[in-house]
């Protein structure tokens, strides 16, 4: 593991940051077209084959007894409840305003670990990187204090709840110990029962389906399930966790641009400062 990033260890990151901000704006686009809990549970169960494939090619083996299912599946428990409350979230508020809510996460898991390794605690300065993050939810939740898109906000907090809790079962358990292509697919695994969960729930399913719909549900699939998920597990082989985090300010920052850009999204002086705060809070917590 080396510390330096090189040039093109940068140019990737930059472009998983982009591909991760880029992926609320297909959502938002495929949610014209296919229901919440349908759409959440395709993204996953659409993404297995490829990652089956890759696992193939790269000799990992997927199946052993080494005590970490009960861990796999509440990861994936959290993984799917993570995902449907972003898909739930975009049908209610802006694909801007969950992008930078959903940053919330990597907080909430320092949060958890605290409770949970005793070799994880809070510092002085962990708690003040959270406590000026968390000043970032307050100012969009101001901005608009009814309606469904306070719903939609909520939800979207929610999310951010759920990948915390993630991050914070992965480090707590067994699974730090394993392939992370198994931890992956035990999140797409438990979150592909988001389908029939959904007709059981009256969903209509792809109820609208347009070139538009098929290719953000392929986009969400291939690049972000798949694609994004493998580059970032390389990647973070290679670095220390520590260098990679500030660049997951850039994710919130790029969903803001696109949605601005491709949904013609009002960006807002609330939003604004909800981003700069949690991107300060992100620097804090992991600066060296």
């Amino acid at each position: 593991m080396t510390a330096r990033l090189s040039p093109a260890d940068i140019a990737l990151l930059l472009l998983l940051c982009a591909s991760w901000g880029f992926a609320q704006v297909a959502m938002k686009l495929g949610g014209e077209g296919i229901s919440p809990l349908v759409q959440a549970g395709l993204r996953s169960a659409l993404a297995v084959p490829p990652l089956l494939a890759w696992c193939w090619w790269r000799g990992v083996t997927l199946v052993k007894r080494d005590g970490t299912l009960a861990a796999g599946l509440l990861c994936g428990a959290l993984f799917a409840l993570e995902f449907y409350a972003i898909f739930a979230a975009l049908e209610r508020t802006t694909a801007a305003r969950v992008g930078v809510l959903l940053y919330t996460g990597p907080f909430f898991a320092t949060l958890g670990t605290h409770f949970l390794l005793p070799d994880d605690r809070l510092t002085r300065r962990k708690l003040a990187g959270l406590l000026l993050a968390f000043c970032g939810p307050p100012l969009i939740f101001y901005e608009r204090l009814g309606g469904i898109q306070l719903a939609g906000d909520a939800l979207a907090l929610l999310a951010g709840l759920a990948w915390g809790g993630t991050i914070a079962t992965i480090k707590a358990s067994g699974l730090t110990r394993i392939a992370p292509e198994r931890t992956l697919l035990y999140q797409l695994l438990v979150s592909s029962m988001l389908i029939p969960l959904g007709f059981a729930l009256g969903e209509r399913g792809v109820f609208a389906p347009s070139a538009v719909v098929w290719w953000s549900l392929a986009y969400v699939v291939l690049g972000v399930a798949f694609a994004s998920y493998v580059a970032w597990f390389w990647i973070m082989s290679r670095h220390p966790a520590s260098r990679l985090a500030p660049f997951l300010f850039l994710t919130p920052a790029f969903g803001v641009a696109f949605s601005a850009l491709i949904l013609g999204e009002p960006v807002t002086p609330a939003l604004l400062g909800a981003l700069v705060l949690i991107g300060a809070g992100i620097w804090v917590v992991n600066r060296a």
